[in-house]
């Protein structure tokens, strides 16, 4: 163990040597020459100690390091090491009481960020910052075959279920499905792309500007006559090294992507005035106009405080402009600046770790994150007290809103493509367990009793949406009866019974208390009793994903509730 350790430092120095190697200058793109910013590697871990580190600022929490081996197979333990990785500082939601507040509201999300970042580390042997999982971009990242709408005068149907909770008995589990109607690829609008890219120096390493360079040109390939795609490129300083250029040139647009490479700062600011610029100026009214960021988020040259880019990206999207990004790599990862920009800019964010996940990114879910059909999505669920004792929302707490922003068509919210599916799950305590949860009040519940006729209402549900170019909100609702509850998990539908593994977890890899007797395994064998049809295999993946995690568990490399 001593020696192991004692060898860290030595490999901490071979890194450096070869980071400082591996980024040369680049003058591929006609710039001249300059001196390139080398990414030092994260710093070595000390010596091994019985106690967990905990790391603040950086989302960073429990962790034990571990001696790693070249030369054997060693079980694998936590060897997440402290890097500049930066994530949103948000607490898990906790139980609320109906009586205090019946009234949950949040922006919905389809990102699907988290869970490739959380897969990546977990497949490295790796356990993922508690702050790194957000529970609705994991359950959110699979395709469900949610109710269809049934015509294009609302843009997506809204289905619910009721079932009993997995982890807590007597609770249940509200889950809320919301699917959007899909574009046949023949009456898809034109795009008007301009492709962002950065290739600073800390884009270099294989897994950021080559592997986003193999995705650019898959993106590249499935582009019509009628698409436009332009490339603007920064690093110390911006260049278009694509004009607007039609599908029907791809040898022009697959050399410019070919020609990318990564060298200098990071002007990350002056690149997006520079791609916002473009894109307005080849706007187009018929066309879907987006400007598409990939980065690993580090921008330290321009705008770097993050409200005022956050701010910069919220007064383009009035433009029309949408704004995607695709974070890459690990260390310097600034995923929550990635985050609030996503959200700020009417677009999605994903994480692209594998030449699959840019082809699942760039080609298999091109409709639904390119072509939108609802701007600010919000979805208010009102709680019976008579039903109700307290709910807790899993998941969405970056996206919490408040009650009168429901209402408040200047409030942004989240927004979905075409065939997008959005998945919301609630745990919630019936109203006959409250006195397990709180003593009863002296002087009464002060609250009137709901008449009659809603009386069998578990709950209300609201979704408020805008149409693309609108600028009012449009409301859809219904109720959902208590007497809908399924008696049974397995009675279930698949996909309902799916994302409830998946959302079971990233709460347990969190951490989350209420986890604390529903292990990995149980994980592992609900998600797989509900695979159902999985033609691209990505359920399979996830099952095998807990089992190595449970794997892991064993070998003392995952926190455990």
């Amino acid at each position: 163990m001593r020696r192991a350790s004692a060898a860290l430092p030595a490999m901490a120095a071979a890194s450096l040597l070869l980071a400082a190697c591996s980024t040369p200058p680049d003058t591929s793109q006609g710039v001249a020459a300059q001196a390139t910013s080398t990414v030092a590697p994260p710093p070595p871990p000390p010596a091994p100690s019985q106690q967990e580190v905990k790391v603040t600022g950086s989302g960073i929490t429990h962790f034990d390091y571990a001696p790693l081996s070249r030369r054997a197979y060693v079980a694998p333990q936590l060897v997440y090491m402290p890097g500049a990785d930066k994530f949103p500082d948000a607490q898990a939601n906790k139980a609320i009481l109906v009586e205090e507040q019946p009234v949950s509201t949040f922006s919905t999300d389809v990102d699907t960020a988290s869970y490739a970042f959380v897969r990546r580390q977990l497949n490295s042997g790796q356990v993922p910052p508690s702050a790194a999982v957000r529970v609705e971009e994991m359950v959110n990242y699979f395709p469900y075959a949610y109710a269809r709408p049934k015509n294009r005068s609302q843009p997506f149907a809204v289905t619910t279920e009721v079932m009993p909770s997995p982890w807590q008995a007597g609770n249940q589990l509200l889950h809320i499905a919301v699917r959007g109607f899909d574009i046949e690829k023949a009456e898809r609008p034109p795009m008007n792309v301009v492709l962002l890219v950065d290739v600073s120096g800390s884009m270099g390493p294989a897994d950021r500007l080559p592997l986003l360079k193999q995705g650019f040109r898959l993106f590249a390939e499935s582009l019509r006559p009628q698409d436009r795609v332009a490339i603007v490129t920064y690093a110390s300083g911006t260049a278009v090294a694509l004009e607007p250029t039609t599908g029907q040139d791809k040898q022009k647009i697959l050399g410019a992507i070919d020609a990318l490479g990564a060298g200098g700062s990071t002007a990350g600011s002056e690149g997006l005035q520079r791609a916002y610029a473009l894109a307005e100026r080849h706007f187009d009214k018929a066309a879907v106009n987006r400007v598409i960021l990939a980065t690993d988020g580090d921008f330290n040259v321009g705008i770097r405080d993050p409200r005022d880019l956050e701010r910069f990206v919220a007064d383009k999207r009035k433009s029309g402009v949408y704004l995607s990004i695709l974070g890459v790599g690990a260390g310097n990862l600034n995923d929550a600046l990635i985050q609030r920009l996503a959200q700020s800019g009417n677009g999605n964010a994903a994480y692209i770790d594998s030449l699959l996940e840019a082809r699942k990114a760039l080609g298999e879910e091109l409709g639904s994150t390119m072509f939108p059909i609802a701007n600010d999505v919000k979805m208010q669920v009102e709680f019976n007290p008579a039903q109700v004792a307290a709910y807790r929302l899993i998941g969405y707490e970056t996206r919490m809103l408040s009650r009168q922003d429901f209402k408040d068509d200047k409030v942004d919210a989240g927004d979905m493509g075409a065939g997008h599916t959005v998945t919301a799950i609630y745990e919630i305590t019936p109203a006959g367990a409250a006195g397990k949860l709180v003593d009863p009040l002296r002087y009464g519940e002060g609250k009137k009793a709901a008449p009659a006729a809603k009386s069998g209402e578990l709950c209300f549900v609201r979704v408020r949406y805008k149409l693309p170019g609108e600028s009012t909100s449009r409301l859809v609702e219904q109720s959902v009866r208590a007497a809908s509850a399924r008696t049974t998990l397995a009675s279930a539908p698949l996909d309902q019974r799916f994302a409830v593994a998946v959302a079971a977890f990233g709460q347990r890899l969190r951490g989350e208390a209420q986890l604390a007797d529903y292990s990995y395994a149980d994980i592992a064998d609900l998600a797989n009793g509900a695979r159902g049809v999985d033609s691209e295999g990505y359920r399979a993946e996830f099952v095998k994903l807990v089992r190595m995690t449970e794997s892991l568990g064993k070998a003392g490399g995952v926190r455990q509730p």
